[in-house]
C-alpha cells in the first residue's frame, strides 16, 4: 500500500516540485497552500506531513499544535532558517524533524523513509497489546478478556484498533466513520454510535468496564 504524504507549503514551485517527486516515488500526495487547508488535509490521516513553518496567516507551528493531539504521524518542518530557539519551539509544537531550505531531494526522501520505517517498527512492537484485562491481537484481529475470546464484527474490531492504538486521543464520530468506512462511503456517521454501543455491551459481558470512554460533545477515546 502506498504511503500517504501531506505537503503544506505556500510556495507553489516547492509544492509542485515535491508533489511531482513523491508521486514519482509511488506516494499518494495531497497538498495544502496555507494553514487552514493543512488542518483539513491532516484530518484525512496521512502517514507523514511535510509542513512549512513560514506560511502566512496560520504558520506551521500553529498547525502542528492544533493537529498533534489528533494526528499521530511524523511531522517534518520545512524552514528557510533554523536556530536553537526555532528547534525548541518546533519540537514543543509537536514536530519530529527539520529540513532546511534549500534542501536535497535525496536527503529529504531519506529522512521521510527513516521516519516511516520507525513508525512501522513501532506498529510491529504493538502487534499484541495488553490493556487491563483485555488482550488485543492486531495481527490476528482478535480480542479476548482474561483468555476468553470476545466475538467482534470486522467494523467493531477496526474501531477498537483505531482507539486502542491511539490511547487518550479523542475521535469524533465523523472521523471514526471516515477512517473505518472510508471517505467515499455513502452512509451516516450515526452508525458509529451503534457500533460502539455493541462493542461496550460485548466487553461488559467479560469485564467490569467497557474501555471506550465518551467525551461529551467531542467524541470517544480509549481508556486502558
Amino acid at each position: 500500500m502506498a504511503y500517504r504524504i501531506l505537503i503544506a507549503d505556500d510556495e507553489p514551485d516547492i509544492t509542485a516540485m515535491l508533489t511531482s517527486f513523491f508521486t514519482g516515488k509511488g506516494y499518494q500526495v495531497s497538498a495544502a497552500a496555507d494553514g487552514e487547508s493543512a488542518l483539513k488535509q491532516a484530518a484525512r490521516a496521512p502517514d507523514i506531513i511535510l509542513l512549512d513553518i513560514n506560511m502566512p496567516g496560520m504558520d506551521g507551528l500553529e498547525v502542528s499544535r492544533r493537529i498533534r493531539g489528533q494526528v499521530p504521524c511524523p511531522i517534518l518542518f520545512l524552514t528557510a532558517r533554523i536556530e536553537d530557539t526555532d528547534k525548541v519551539q518546533g519540537f514543543a509544537a509537536g514536530g519530529d524533524d527539520y529540513i532546511v531550505k534549500p534542501f536535497s531531494l535525496a536527503e529529504l526522501e531519506a529522512r521521510v523513509q527513516a521516519h516511516l520505517r520507525r513508525e512501522e517498527r513501532h506498529r510491529g512492537e504493538t502487534a499484541v497489546k495488553f490493556s487491563g484485562d483485555l488482550t488485543i491481537d492486531f495481527a490476528g484481529r482478535r480480542l479476548s478478556c482474561q483468555g476468553s475470546p470476545i466475538a467482534l464484527t470486522k467494523k467493531e474490531f477496526d474501531i477498537i484498533a483505531l482507539l486502542a492504538q491511539n490511547p487518550g486521543q479523542i475521535f469524533d464520530r465523523e472521523r471514526i466513520y471516515e477512517r473505518i468506512w472510508g471517505y467515499d462511503s455513502e452512509g451516516d456517521s450515526s452508525v458509529v454510535s451503534e457500533h460502539i454501543r455493541r462493542i461496550r455491551a460485548k466487553i461488559a459481558e467479560h469485564a467490569d468496564r467497557t474501555y471506550i470512554g465518551t467525551v461529551w460533545g467531542c467524541g470517544y477515546k480509549w481508556i486502558g
